[in-house]
C-alpha cells in the first residue's frame, strides 16, 4: 500500500484530540501498540503540553506516529490499565487502589515524571482581593466561606468552579486543599479553559487552573484573570504561582509534580524510550516552559534517571 509522506496535525477541539504524524495510512493498524506509534491519554491539564512536545519530536523523529487526547488522568490510567494505550497522562500521583488493580493484571506501572505545575486560584479581575490564606481557599471550597466579604472582599455570594470528576486536578485541590468533599455548589467544568471563560465572565467567581493557562502567549499573566497569591500561615508572606523557582522547590503550597505511567519497562531502542528520553532532553523540557509548565526540579530528574537505568 502506497505511503503518502507528510506532516499531519489534526485538532478537533470537541474531543480535544491531537495527531501527529509524518505518514498517512489509509488502515492504520488497529492496535496501539504499534512499532512506530505511541497513544497517549489522560491528563487534561497535559494534552497541550504533550502534544507540543509530540509535535516538537515528529519534527526529528519523521517516521513516528504519536496521538494525543484527554478525557481526565482517571481516564488515562484506567485506560492504561486496560491495555489500550501507551502512555497514561496523570496530573496526579497514582492511587494505591490503581497500584492494586495493576498488579492483579501482572503490570509493573512505572512512573515517569514530566513537568512541575503550581495550580492557580484565580478570580474576576474587579475582585479586589489581593491574597488568601491555603486555609481559606480550603473553607471557601468546602462551602463553610460563602460570601467574599468573610475573607476581606466586598458583599456577595462566591460563585465556585472546578473541575470534573475525573480529572486528577480535582482529585488534588480536593485531598490537598479543601481536605474535605466540595460544596454542593461548585460546578464541574471539563476543563481548565472551561474554568478561566467562567470566571473572567463572573466576578463573584473563584476557580482553580493549571499554571499553563494563566499565562498569555508572551509568558505573562493574563489580564481577563487575577491570579490570587496564597498564604501558607496566617501572618507569613503570600507565594505566586508565577514564581517559579517557589514551585519547583515546592514553596509555592499548591505546587504538584506532572505525572506519565506506562505499563512496564520499555524496552531499549524503541520508540517509547525515545520519547520519554526526549521529553527531558533540553529541547523537551524548553517545550514545557514554552507550553506555560515549569521544568523539572533536580529531585525529580533524579527519580527519572533511575527509572532510565533499568531500562536494558
Amino acid at each position: 500500500m502506497k505511503k503518502i509522506s507528510i506532516l499531519l496535525a489534526v485538532v478537533l477541539i470537541g474531543g480535544t484530540v491531537f495527531f501527529f504524524s509524518s505518514k498517512f495510512r489509509r488502515k492504520p493498524p488497529s492496535s496501539p501498540f504499534h512499532p512506530s506509534r505511541l497513544v497517549i491519554k489522560g491528563s487534561d491539564t497535559e494534552v497541550q503540553l504533550v502534544s507540543n512536545v509530540a509535535e516538537l519530536f515528529s519534527k526529528g523523529n519523521p517516521g513516528a506516529d504519536i496521538r494525543v487526547t484527554g478525557g481526565g488522568s482517571g481516564v488515562g490510567i484506567a485506560s492504561l490499565l486496560n491495555g489500550e494505550i501507551d502512555i497514561a497522562n496523570s496530573s496526579r500521583a497514582i492511587s494505591d487502589k490503581e497500584i492494586e488493580q495493576a498488579k492483579s493484571k501482572q503490570m509493573n506501572i512505572r512512573e515517569f515524571r514530566l513537568a512541575r505545575d503550581g495550580i492557580a486560584v484565580i478570580v474576576h479581575p474587579e475582585n479586589p482581593i489581593q491574597q488568601l490564606t491555603l486555609e481559606q481557599v480550603g473553607k471557601i471550597y468546602k462551602g463553610d466561606v460563602a460570601n467574599w466579604n468573610m475573607v476581606g472582599g466586598t458583599n456577595g455570594a462566591i460563585s465556585l468552579y472546578g473541575r470534573q470528576t475525573t480529572s486528577g486536578t480535582f482529585v488534588f485541590f480536593r485531598d490537598f486543599v479543601v481536605k474535605a468533599e466540595y460544596a454542593s455548589s461548585m460546578r464541574n467544568m471539563e476543563g481548565n479553559q472551561a474554568i478561566v471563560d467562567a470566571v473572567k465572565e463572573d466576578q463573584k467567581g473563584i476557580g482553580y487552573v493549571g499554571i499553563g493557562y494563566i499565562k498569555d502567549a508572551q509568558g505573562q499573566s493574563r489580564k481577563d484573570i487575577k491570579v490570587i497569591p496564597i498564604v501558607v500561615v496566617a501572618g507569613q508572606q503570600p507565594v505566586s504561582p508565577l514564581n517559579k523557582e517557589a514551585v519547583q522547590k515546592g514553596e509555592y503550597p499548591i505546587s504538584r509534580t506532572i505525572f506519565q505511567y506506562i505499563a512496564s519497562t520499555p524496552k531499549s531502542g524503541s520508540l517509547l524510550e525515545k520519547f520519554l528520553r526526549f521529553e527531558v532532553s533540553t529541547e523537551g523540557q524548553t517545550a514545557v516552559e514554552q507550553s506555560g509548565f515549569y521544568s523539572l526540579a533536580q529531585s525529580d530528574s533524579a527519580k527519572n534517571q533511575l527509572f532510565f537505568e533499568t531500562i536494558k
